[in-house]
């Protein structure tokens, strides 16, 4: 799962590690889909590049917390430990038509070190549990995996900086827990994952938590409205893809809403930010031009201050779909797929690190800059 060393890397790390800006990761939510996450930082960390910030959603909350959780140099090798603890082995080549039958075995038994069947279910769909029992699944095992694999003192040193976005039960406001200001523990990260009704919802403080998922599965957001306004790289690692080809199936019907639902409006989010960024240009253009008296009256500072002259450039990388892909595959822990997704993301950012396409010139009026990498499994 370590992937392939490719000739020319060490020209390519040596341009990459120096790249401009902050640089941050954005992951998704995507349960067996997240190995290809893992894939991308592998990449990162063999060109010398090093996120100052993760902003990650559901599997993308775990991931980035192992990330975060461990020191620089054993981060990779961490992330192995947590996939190679949740892949299991099959017998026989995959085809799209066994995928059903071969994920049939996670839903009835769970997926060790991550979930397992919740005995309180049993008693049916209307039986009063409480909401921490209110699921399919428990989430202890993946606890006890996060408790084996993360420093919390690293998490909480905030190099990276570390965000999860989680949605309150009762408000269904969406609330980013942030190491850089609040103290951030395992349960932080169990919320954000907690996608219902598989998984309960749990208890940070006083209130409840699902996984940011329902809410926005690209946290992107997080990054391109953060204060104070930075210049930045975004490596933003797409689990779902949102275009497709058109079902003929009522079961590709299932896989293609899924794939829309859990893209999560990513680009008219970009889009947006785009009309926001260019107007903060604009403002910061107009600015610049008054007079210094005018420039420097109270009135006018206060406008300015809406104003900007960051560049964004947001990397998207976009996994691939497996040739036995299906409605199920982020249930497909197979250890064949995650290896399979594990080298796409590996291949992805190799690819978008040598391009640089963040050093090609840009309107100056432009904020938010987008460059797509798609991934293709070999």
């Amino acid at each position: 799962m370590a992937g392939r060393k490719r000739s020319g890397n060490e020209t390519a790390s040596r341009s990459a590690s120096q790249l401009p800006g902050q640089i941050a990761l954005v992951l998704q939510g995507g349960g067996a889909l997240g190995a290809f996450q893992a894939g991308v930082y592998q990449g990162l960390a063999e060109a010398g590049v090093q996120p100052d910030w993760i902003i990650g959603t559901s599997i993308g909350a775990i991931n980035g917390a192992v990330i975060a959780g461990s020191a620089t140099s054993t981060r990779v090798a961490q992330l192995k430990n947590l996939w190679d603890g949740l892949s299991r082995s099959t017998s026989g080549p995959l085809a799209s038509g066994a995928m059903p039958m071969v994920n049939f075995a996670t839903v009835m038994r769970g997926v060790p070190g991550f979930f397992s069947p919740n005995p309180a279910a049993w008693w049916g769909l209307s039986a009063d549990v409480g909401v921490e029992r209110a699921a399919f699944y428990q989430t202890a095992p993946l606890r006890r995996t996060l408790e084996e694999l993360i420093d919390l003192g690293q998490l909480r040193s905030n190099a990276p900086r570390l965000t999860v976005g989680a949605v309150n039960v009762r408000t269904g406001a969406m609330r980013y827990f942030d190491s850089r200001s609040e103290r951030l523990e395992l349960d932080h990260v169990m919320a954000s994952g907690a996608l219902p009704p598989a998984f309960p919802a749990v208890r940070v403080d006083d209130e409840y938590y699902w996984d940011g998922g329902l809410y926005s599965n690209t946290p992107i957001e997080a990054v391109l409205d953060d204060q104070q306004r930075r210049s930045s790289i975004v490596f933003a690692v797409q689990l779902w893809n949102p275009r497709g080809d058109l079902p003929p199936t009522i079961w590709g019907v299932m896989g293609r809403s899924k794939e829309i639902q859990y893209s999560s409006r990513a680009g008219s989010h970009i889009a947006r930010q785009q009309q926001i960024h260019r107007l903060r240009h604009i403002i910061g253009e107009l600015a610049g031009r008054l007079p210094e008296r005018e420039r420097n009256s109270p009135a006018v500072r206060e406008m300015a201050a809406y104003g900007c002259r960051t560049t964004m450039h947001v990397v998207r990388l976009l996994a691939p779909n497996l040739d036995h892909n299906d409605h199920t595959k982020d249930i497909d822990f197979t250890k064949e797929s995650i290896e399979a997704r594990w080298n796409a993301g590996l291949a992805a950012v190799r690819e978008a690190l040598e391009s640089r396409p963040w050093a090609a010139k840009v309107d100056p009026l432009a904020g938010v800059v987008v460059h797509d990498f798609e991934s293709r499994a070999e």
